[in-house]
């Protein structure tokens, strides 16, 4: 398999795990944390998602499709090129407000669709490039890749998680 497979294959789990966390859920329980402090099923969706957006349009040197469409007022939020989650306040995480879990999907799904076309056309010697010097060592495309992968499957499965939680009523 050649590199852009076995990306691909893992970006490409995402969507479907994305669809479980949210399946269902009301926008109440999308917004519900499971304890003070702790971040809810939609904003885990919503940020693994914008740290995808985020990246991926860096990497090809476009726009965020977050401040591109409409995204930002289906979550009751700005388009904010810089604002994915990081570093959140428990405020700034209860503002996320995505209208549905259709929502959540969507925006996922047109991430994936772009990050999908971009893995595409990877060869492996592409991965060496650098493409962040803010970082001793510089950061190469493979180390990008592979660190939005790891965050975005870290994020899907705590969404899991709490929907877990917030349908046993724990």
């Amino acid at each position: 398999m050649e590199i852009s497979g076995v990306l691909t294959e893992t970006y490409g789990r995402l969507p479907a795990l994305v669809r479980a966390a949210v399946d269902g859920l009301s926008p109440e329980q999308l917004r519900r944390a499971p304890a003070p402090g702790a971040n809810p099923v939609g904003w885990l969706v919503w940020h693994l998602t914008r740290v995808q957006d985020h990246h991926v349009a860096d990497l090809l040197d476009t726009e965020q499709l977050w401040v591109t469409g409409d995204w930002a007022a289906r979550f009751g939020l700005s388009a904010d090129p810089d604002d994915t989650g990081y570093a959140h306040t428990p405020d700034q995480v209860a503002a996320v407000a995505p209208e549905s879990p259709r929502v959540l999907v969507d925006y996922h799904d047109a991430v994936a669709e772009r990050t999908r076309g971009f893995l595409a056309g990877l060869r492996p010697a592409d991965l060496d490039r650098v493409v962040d010097e803010a970082w001793d060592p510089p950061v190469t495309l493979g180390v990008r890749l592979v660190s939005v992968a790891e965050d975005d499957l870290q994020h899907v499965g705590q969404a899991a998680y709490v929907r877990g939680l917030l349908l046993t009523g724990r």
